[in-house]
């Protein structure tokens, strides 16, 4: 009995010392329940959704690479933009929504740009990957480019869903938007 009532009386002082509505640590129930399976496997598919592969074309280089995504890196570092896109219609890469995207960007970024063949190549890699981020971004300064802020809007909606956490594309596009409206404005 002296023995019970001691350990009672250490409990009770370690208790007292806490301030009311202190944090005692996690629960057992809160930390069995963060490593079940099904959110263990949840928060490693949205790792992987986050990371995706619609970046490839301008990510780090790869040995799996095809060789005209490493000509047209080069090019693109180099601004060489009309190389850039002989060298990717010479590749015909067609079913490729980052072939059609670094096309499109080519076509758009050379002197004089060529923003009606660009739209062509930025809607097919649209249509092969729908929330393709970067062609979503492209897509989206050209029509500011063409003075489409409705069309550049739109884009940064699909922009806004494609990212879900938010991403570098949609800061981007969302800043040139904002750029426009401001030199819209300044111009009335």
């Amino acid at each position: 009995m002296q023995h019970t009532l001691h350990v009672t009386a250490v409990v009770a002082t370690a208790d007292a010392d806490l301030a009311p509505g202190a944090y005692r640590g996690p629960s057992l129930h809160a930390v069995a329940w963060f490593l079940r399976p099904w959110w263990v496997l949840a928060f490693f598919l949205l790792a992987l959704l986050a990371a995706s592969p619609s970046n490839a074309a301008m990510g780090d280089p790869s040995p799996n690479d095809p060789p005209w995504l490493t000509t047209a890196r080069a090019d693109l570092k180099a601004q060489r933009f009309e190389q850039m896109a002989a060298a990717l219609r010479a590749a015909n890469a067609v079913e490729s929504a980052d072939w059609h995207n670094l096309l499109g960007y080519a076509l758009r970024k050379k002197s004089p740009p060529d923003l009606a063949d660009a739209e062509v190549h930025y809607k097919r890699a649209l249509e092969i990957e729908p929330r393709h981020r970067l062609a979503l971004e492209y897509y989206g300064e050209l029509f500011l480019m063409k003075g489409d802020l409705a069309g550049a809007e739109a884009m940064l909606a699909r922009l806004d869903k494609a990212c879900r956490f938010g991403c570098e594309e949609y800061r981007d596009l969302k800043a040139a938007v904002a750029r426009h409206k401001a030199q819209a404005g300044k111009g009335k």
